[in-house]
């Protein structure tokens, strides 16, 4: 099982970046930025079409490795000089999580409901990362050996439900062991990319941003992302 992927440089997907850049560009100006003003979140903001053609475009899809299908629109993730700082509309715990665990995540899982319980209300096919730009600091961070781990907890979590229930289950204890265990077993991982490059992440890898290191400046490190959902959690999490 693969994890991730680096591809890459290739003509194809740095002729789909440069078209995508200045679009992008546009796109996040007037975008609420979080962690003091260093992350824009960018969800469904790149204005490609279906097939993921952007300014006349073609997505190249050979390039990547993946096989064609619908899609949405990119989520352009935005990372500033800084990343992250102290947020006053966030507790310190959030800000400190980014500091020391990169803000460790899994695609998918949304925060439901008043108490912010963990469901699977997006199971996603893969995660295709392009970069947009050349900028090497706060890059993407994956943990090595996280999606057996996830896999097996989660699956756990779902024993004793109908598998079309699956996506109202509550998976935040187990998920948060599961995250606790890659920290204490797992190698962490940086995938610094260019743009020209491309990153194919598992869906059930744990992965987050690195903090922007001290004394480095520039205009921002920005990707772009696609997340094609599955038609089940069951398929998501086989």
């Amino acid at each position: 099982m693969v994890e991730f992927r680096i591809l890459g440089p290739d003509p194809a997907i740095g002729a789909w970046a440069a078209a995508a850049l200045p679009r992008a560009v546009a796109a996040l100006q007037g975008q609420p930025r979080r962690a003091g003003g260093t992350w824009a979140v960018g969800l469904d903001l790149l204005d490609n079409d279906p097939t993921g053609a952007v300014g006349g475009v073609a997505l190249p899809w050979g390039a990547v490795g993946l096989t064609p299908e619908p899609l949405h629109r990119a989520q352009i993730s935005a990372v500033y000089p800084g990343y992250p700082l102290a947020d006053d509309a966030e507790p310190e715990s959030a800000n400190r999580f980014r500091l020391t665990r990169d803000a460790a995540h899994l695609d998918g899982l949304l925060a439901v409901g008043p108490g912010k319980r963990r469901m699977v209300k997006e199971p996603h096919g893969w995660i295709l990362g392009l970069p947009l730009t050349d900028c090497a600091a706060s890059p993407l961070v994956v943990w090595q050996g996280s999606v057996a781990i996830i896999r097996h907890a989660l699956t756990r979590a779902f024993e004793g439900h109908p598998q079309d229930r699956w996506g109202d289950v509550d998976v935040t204890e187990a998920y948060a062991a599961a995250r606790r265990e890659v920290f204490e077993t797992c190698r962490r991982v940086e995938l610094p990319v260019a743009r020209g490059q491309a990153t194919v992440l598992h869906r059930l890898c744990l992965h987050g941003v690195a903090p922007w290191p001290a004394g480095v400046t520039g205009e921002g490190r920005l990707i772009a992302y696609f997340r094609p959902q599955l038609a089940s959690v069951a398929r998501w999490i086989g």
